[in-house]
């Protein structure tokens, strides 16, 4: 299969109407192609492009800054000589003179399919820049390594955030393309968009189901280490608004959870007999880590990992990872109930809301979890209807 960049390479057909315009590159360093030449180098390469800047979201253009809220700075790129302004900086909306330093930007980001990644974010607004200054907007499109299935609730009205750009559920099921298209529509955005399509992609085909498992995985963020967090990633990430590690100072971070003194035996007997639906598709495993730095560094933490490798095991239509964290949730409350699992600290720059009301775009899972008499079936009854209601929503604009 092809991604876009490699179609955009490969057919000067796909370039012509860039012919006399400035051209820049929003991209990070999973922006390769199939022979791993980043980007921009493969684009600097072209005849016909005549590249004047390029752009970094969060976690920088080419090299990676390990946490959240760690912030990249403007530079000129010592080798190609055009400026790189960065989108996680002192901005995280172009400015006007960054806007006036091209006509058309190309957008190569690697998503992970879930709402909190900060890359959906960034599009939107380069998307909202782009329309206001009369830019043109292409984004050479990837794999959503998630797949198709939709899972979470629904972003409530005024809870929008660097980690929630507009009303989708948790795990969206969608391409960073496909993505524009319904941002334009959602935001009556008048724009010239277009999407460098990919080319044999199947999203529902194994044993991938989102990611060909022929291409070469580069983190799209330092702790995105491989496909298995990917998939669990739309569960995992709800853990950075809590005290549990998420595994940041491990080898797998993000593919399991955990903290000291923990009865983790208990915690999975608790989640097999509460909610055994929301555990499908994958497997469970007890296990102990020690973080070498973030939450509980140097110390021993009782956790879980959740495995998803192995065909046998993984199920991709049945696998729930954002309702399995949230039966975690729920279960350590039943251990101990007065555990301090709710993180309260600055997260993306928001000092005001709780972190696990930003992420999960509103506060009813955090008051699901903490509310002993709400069952499975309550948080069913909201969450089904979010997500039947968004399958419907972005069946326009799908285009694989």
């Amino acid at each position: 299969m092809k991604f876009g960049i490699e179609r955009f390479i490969q057919d000067p057909a796909l370039r012509a109407p860039l012919a006399g315009r400035r051209v820049a590159l929003l991209a990070h360093p999973a922006s390769v192609t199939r022979k791993l030449t980043h980007s921009l180098d493969a684009l600097a390469a072209l005849p016909d492009v005549r590249l004047t800047a390029a752009f970094g979201p969060q976690h920088g253009l080419r090299g990676d800054k390990q946490d959240n809220m760690v912030e990249s700075h403007d530079y000129l790129d010592p080798r190609l000589g055009v400026p790189v302004f960065s989108l996680y900086g002192e901005v995280r909306r172009p400015t006007d003179a960054m806007m006036d330093s091209f006509d058309v930007l190309l957008v190569d980001l690697q998503d992970l399919g879930c709402r909190i990644y900060t890359f959906i974010t960034t599009l939107r607004y380069v998307l909202e820049a782009a329309a206001q200054h009369g830019k043109a907007v292409w984004v050479l499109d990837r794999p959503n390594p998630a797949g198709r299935p939709v899972e979470g609730m629904t972003l409530r009205a005024g809870w929008e955030s660097f980690v929630g750009a507009g009303p989708m559920p948790m795990r969206h099921g969608m391409t960073m393309g496909e993505l524009g298209h319904w941002f334009i529509a959602h935001l009556g955005l008048q724009v010239d968009y277009r999407v460098i399509t990919m080319e044999g992609w199947v999203p529902d085909g194994g044993p991938g189901y989102g990611w060909p498992i022929e291409r070469t995985w580069v983190n799209p963020s330092p702790n995105a280490a491989n496909l298995w967090m990917a998939r669990a990633y739309a569960g995992t990430v709800m853990l950075e608004g809590t005290t549990l590690s998420e595994g940041r100072g491990t080898t797998r971070p993000l593919e399991l959870f955990g903290a000291p003194g923990i009865d983790t035996r208990r915690l999975l007997t608790d989640m097999r007999r509460i909610a055994p639906q929301w555990l499908r598709g994958c497997v469970l495993r007890e296990c102990f880590f020690e973080p070498t730095f973030h939450k509980h560094a140097g110390e021993l933490c009782a956790g879980v990992q959740i495995h998803v490798e192995d065909p046998t095991h993984y199920d991709h239509t049945a696998f729930q990872p954002w309702r399995l964290q949230a039966l975690a949730f729920k279960a350590l409350r039943l251990q101990t109930r007065d555990y301090p699992l709710w993180r309260d600290f600055a997260y993306e720059y928001e000092h005001d809301r709780l972190a696990i009301d930003l992420i999960n775009g509103g506060p009813a899972l955090r008051e699901w979890v903490d509310n002993p008499g709400a069952t499975p079936a309550d948080l069913d009854a909201i969450t089904r209807a979010d997500e039947t209601a968004w399958a419907v929503e972005r069946e326009p604009h799908l285009l694989y």
